[in-house]
């Protein structure tokens, strides 16, 4: 076991060569390979639609574990298939931008396609029995929300993200599927309140994968790949972008305006601190070189500066909701 590079692949995104590739164990290889650095979104929005369960009264702790372990498997899954399917279309060749940003367990041969779609149908099976076993203790839409979920697991790649659908798929999966049906699978109801309450959450993901998106739209236009960021440039697309992150802050005021949180959430507002950080790399088209004092995450810029106000700006939220728990627990 190599627990050090356990809690570096949680956090980052660790290079490592072919010689140290074959010295790592089966969960580091798996944890670099899912790209497991990122899983922390998915399981923020686990989370999320877990205490508000509690705020509602109807949390069930085993049906809350088997769905937030579900949707990191569904994740997971959906990485590997992601490198495997743009690695068999000739994408991630000839130093395309997801093989300069972390180790492509393909293009840089740690893997073979057999071994990396062992590990998809490992992870993806695991994410099925979860989903297989709330199937049969929760019923009802829980099938639905199995089938939607295994739809954007398999299609994101292609053709979703090929036609300017992979950022609006995002918004839907991180926020209404996400929060608003593992809320229905912990409490056994749909709410439409859990879902206004999943986009401030959901604007920071899917302004995630946007900024990913601008960092290669030069790449991306080559090889006929038609993100939103492609159709509409640069300049628009970081427009679009600062006013995601932007309107994760509006919409939480909008929902303690509401009455649906106390104003205790107003503890979100910290996260303002990131957001003036990385307003002037917003500002700006991404130079041609990394910047001398940029983390040596290259060429990841917009994208790093994103995932690093969603993370301040999610946790925060997570926390604002346990202090709402405790605040109506009081008021009681």
């Amino acid at each position: 076991m190599n627990v050090a590079m356990w809690r570096k692949a949680l956090r980052v995104i660790p290079h490592v060569s072919k010689e140290e590739w074959e010295h790592l164990d089966l969960i580091s290889r798996w944890l670099i390979s899912t790209r497991a650095a990122v899983l922390i979104m998915t399981f923020i929005s686990g989370a999320i639609a877990g205490i508000l369960a509690i705020q509602h009264g109807s949390f069930n702790f085993w049906y809350w574990l088997l769905m937030t372990l579900g949707l990191i498997m569904a994740h997971a899954a959906n990485n590997l298939l992601n490198d495997y399917t743009d690695y068999s279309r000739g994408v991630d060749q000839d130093n395309y931008y997801r093989a300069q940003y972390g180790p492509q367990p393909l293009v840089h041969g740690l893997l073979t396609k057999r071994q990396l779609l062992a590990y998809a149908a490992v992870t993806g099976l695991i994410a099925l029995a979860c989903g297989a076993a709330l199937i049969y203790l929760r019923g009802g839409l829980t099938l639905l929300l199995l089938g939607l979920g295994a739809f954007f697991v398999l299609f994101y790649t292609w053709p979703l993200k090929y036609f300017a659908l992979g950022e609006i798929a995002v918004l839907i999966v991180w926020g209404p599927l996400m929060i608003g049906g593992g809320y229905y699978v912990i409490a056994g109801a749909w709410d439409w309140s859990v879902v206004i309450a999943s986009l401030p959450y959901a604007l920071g993901v899917t302004g995630v994968i946007f900024g990913k998106h601008i960092d290669k739209l030069s790449m991306d236009r080559e090889r006929r790949i038609f993100t939103l960021p492609v159709l509409l440039g640069e300049k628009l697309s970081r427009a679009i972008l600062t006013s995601l992150l932007a309107l994760q802050y509006l919409s939480t005021l909008y929902l303690i305006w509401s009455g649906f949180f106390t104003p205790v959430l107003l503890v979100v507002l910290l996260a303002l601190r990131a957001f003036a950080r990385i307003l002037p790399v917003l500002r700006a088209p991404k130079p041609a070189q990394k910047p001398a004092d940029f983390p040596d995450v290259w060429p990841n810029y917009f994208v790093a500066a994103a995932f690093y106000h969603n993370r301040e700006f999610g946790l925060l939220y997570m926390l604002g909701l346990i202090l709402n728990l405790g605040v109506r627990l009081i008021l009681k």
